[in-house]
């Protein structure tokens, strides 16, 4: 059986183990943001910086930040789970891209790694939610991102009409020296 939303909110310990790697699955009611073209977009929850996961009507799923960015990070909801499984910094991956280099990404997804193996936290919460939804792990996680990001068609705008930019941000690990020194 696929995994969908309602599959997984009635399993309640891995939404908690998922709230453990910063993601919430209550979503906001009031909205802050339209996307073009999606009358009543589905807001499946939340992360810790304000941010809105939404389903798609085509099944992706989008990301809309509350600093004017968005765009599609999973070709589905099981992918956006892998995703925050695999890679809990996503996010960081993401602003760490070089204006969407997916070999700045990968640089950025293992600096980031390297800062989290002491985590026990997110490793426990890591092996539960993949135990408890027998999900493996994927096969290329940044990859994937890189893809939906890089191919996200979706126009998200603020209730002024302005519209969101992209989840690539110009930044690389290079500029950061606890990253930077993490990658060495």
């Amino acid at each position: 059986m696929p995994l969908t939303p309602e599959v997984l909110t009635a399993q309640g310990e891995v939404v908690a183990w998922l709230g453990s790697l910063g993601v919430s699955f209550a979503p906001d009611e009031e909205r802050w943001f339209t996307i073009d073209g999606v009358e009543s977009p589905r807001q499946l929850g939340s992360d810790g910086s304000g941010g809105a996961f939404v389903l798609l009507p085509a099944r992706n799923v989008l990301y809309v930040s509350s600093e004017g960015r968005a765009g599609i990070i999973a070709e589905s909801f099981e992918a956006f789970v892998q995703l925050v499984v695999a890679r809990p910094y996503w996010l960081d991956i993401l602003k760490f891209s070089a204006g969407g280099d997916l070999e700045q990404m990968r640089r950025a997804a293992d600096a980031l790694e390297a800062t989290l193996d002491e985590e026990d936290e997110v490793n426990e919460a890591r092996e539960e939610i993949r135990m408890r939804l027998d999900m493996p792990e994927p096969h290329d996680p940044v990859s994937a991102l890189y893809e939906a990001v890089a191919a996200s068609g979706a126009i998200v705008r603020a209730t002024d009409g302005s519209p969101f930019t992209t989840l690539f941000n110009r930044f690389s690990i290079d500029n950061n020296p606890m990253l930077r020194n993490a990658a060495a």
